[in-house]
């Protein structure tokens, strides 16, 4: 016998639960009402795959005559999921109730308080009440006793989860954050998004769809997807964890714009990037960077990370041999580095694609989730018609890196100072002017933008014009799989199927 619904065999792995079911007397039957005399059922939920990597709670019914029958199977499917021990038990969810359309307590509520019930899966709740409540409270909870942390809302909301639960880690660990060159404890309890937020990048760009009861299916069914995280340093003090986005120029100052336009609601940025783009101011600085010499693939190679992402898991491999050999601490050759200077419209950092709705291939199309690298895109000063151009191949299928304005590297680390900062002798990194020299000044001083421009951290707004970014490979972990190459594939399922039970 198998679980078969609708002509699909369903994984173990993607059961969500299985229950005795009490039946009427009367049962549909070929069609018919037929009368049965004693009816004894189970019913098993499991996952069902929609479009767009959309996943649905389906459930199919089985009966018979025989209680003993129906007894053994119910215990047998209770008793391989009992087996399942990446499934999370006891989960610390924490709500946004003013995020996104202030819809998180009622998306949790109705969407998926209900199926962690069905699944058996106990939740300590926490509404928050204020910026920082869920990153504060993590310093203070046993987050040891929970198989997983739970956010209700944006990406802001997930940032503060993120940063309360490493700095968590780091602090019982005896990691300084504040030393850019540590080597951070890599966090084991995974984090789950259920989005609710106005932005939901992350969700969207680890899950392939921004949506609250898939996100809550991924959870039950216990998925990790390993991260990695960047840390932001100034002056050898610690300032932000990013996984997505680190943006300069435009897209900082997009962000600063829209901060003061918060009544706007999510139309802000429709507002403050057409604001921005027609003033096109650019920005002069000096990047140095370390490339990813171990990493495989390419900015351009158009690899798509995907589930299961050798391209990462190859990375990890490597890293992990680095590390035997050389010990935690980071290798730096002074060789390594590579010093750019310009003019520069956006200098973005993702960690990610950064894929949305509106840009389904995202900022860097082949970057990857968790192989200890991030994609460095340079934009040069150019025409307004040109960063059009580069700005609308977000939108479509072309190679968005293909201009001589854009530069792409894949690094592991790199330091940015702007000329401003320069100028006025400040000093954030130890190499300091030794590096990187001295800036051009070959223009008079009313043509240029002296002004510095704002960072956009994960969307927060970070000021420091002199930093610090180091990638940390797979320091977290989340409830997801990466998106599937094709969530229609029956071929893909775990072999670990119910028909190898009985």
């Amino acid at each position: 016998s198998c679980v078969h619904a609708e002509n699909c065999f369903v994984p173990i792995s993607e059961i969500i639960a299985v229950e005795e079911t009490e039946f009427n007397k009367k049962q549909r039957n070929i069609g018919s009402w037929q009368k049965m005399a004693k009816l004894h059922a189970f019913t098993v939920y499991y996952v069902k795959r929609a479009r767009n990597h959309r996943w649905r709670c389906s459930d199919v019914t089985f009966w018979c005559g025989d209680e003993h029958l129906c007894n053994q199977w119910t215990q047998a499917l209770k008793e391989s999921l009992e087996m399942q021990k990446s499934r999370p038990k006891q989960l610390l969810v924490y709500i946004n109730p003013y995020g996104g359309k202030r819809q998180g307590k009622r998306i949790y509520e109705q969407k998926v308080a209900p199926l962690f019930s069905l699944a058996s899966i106990s939740t300590d709740v926490v509404i928050t009440e204020h910026a920082n409540h869920a990153k504060d409270n993590l310093f203070e909870v046993n987050i040891y006793k929970y198989d997983g942390v739970v956010c209700v809302g944006g990406d802001g909301m997930f940032s503060e989860v993120m940063h309360g639960l490493i700095g968590r880690i780091q602090k019982d660990s005896g990691i300084d954050q504040n030393n850019p060159k540590a080597s951070l404890v890599q966090c084991n309890i995974r984090i789950g998004i259920i989005p609710a937020g106005s932005t939901d990048c992350i969700c969207y760009s680890t899950v392939g769809i921004s949506d609250p009861v898939t996100s809550a299916l991924h959870i039950i069914v216990g998925d990790c997807q390993p991260l990695d995280v960047s840390s932001v340093h100034h002056s050898n003090t610690f300032l932000k964890y990013s996984v997505s986005l680190l943006g300069y120029g435009f897209y900082g100052d997009i962000l600063k714009d829209s901060e003061k336009k918060r009544w706007m609601g999510p139309m802000r940025y429709d507002y403050s990037g057409f604001k921005t783009f027609l003033s096109h101011h650019y920005y002069e600085g000096t990047i140095a960077y370390q490339p990813a010499k171990h990493m495989h693939g390419s900015p351009r190679d158009k690899e798509s990370c995907r589930t299961g992402c050798y391209i990462c898991k190859r990375s990890e491999k490597q890293l992990a041999e680095q590390t035997k050999e050389h010990g935690l601490k980071h290798e730096e050759g002074e060789e390594e580095w590579k010093v750019i200077k310009g003019k520069f419209l956006a200098i973005n950092a993702v960690n990610m694609s950064c894929a949305c709705p509106r840009s389904p291939k995202g900022l860097s199309p082949a970057a990857h989730l968790a192989d200890g690298s991030a994609d460095l895109i340079l934009v040069r000063k150019c025409s307004r018609f040109d960063f059009l151009r580069y700005l609308v191949r977000h939108t479509n299928q072309d190679d968005q890196f293909d201009f001589p304005f854009v530069d792409v590297y894949r690094v592991k680390c790199f330091q940015f100072t702007s000329k401003l900062s320069e100028d006025n002798e400040s000093n954030v990194m130890d190499i300091g002017k030794k590096r990187f020299g001295q800036f051009c000044r070959d223009h008079p001083a009313c043509c240029c933008n002296i002004a510095n421009s704002t960072w956009n951290c994960d969307g927060e707004t970070l000021d420091s014009s002199a930093i610090e970014v180091r990638v940390h490979c797979q320091l977290m972990k989340l409830f997801a799989r990466g998106i599937e190459e094709n969530c229609k594939d029956e071929a893909a399922y775990s072999q670990s199927s119910i028909e190898q039970l009985l």
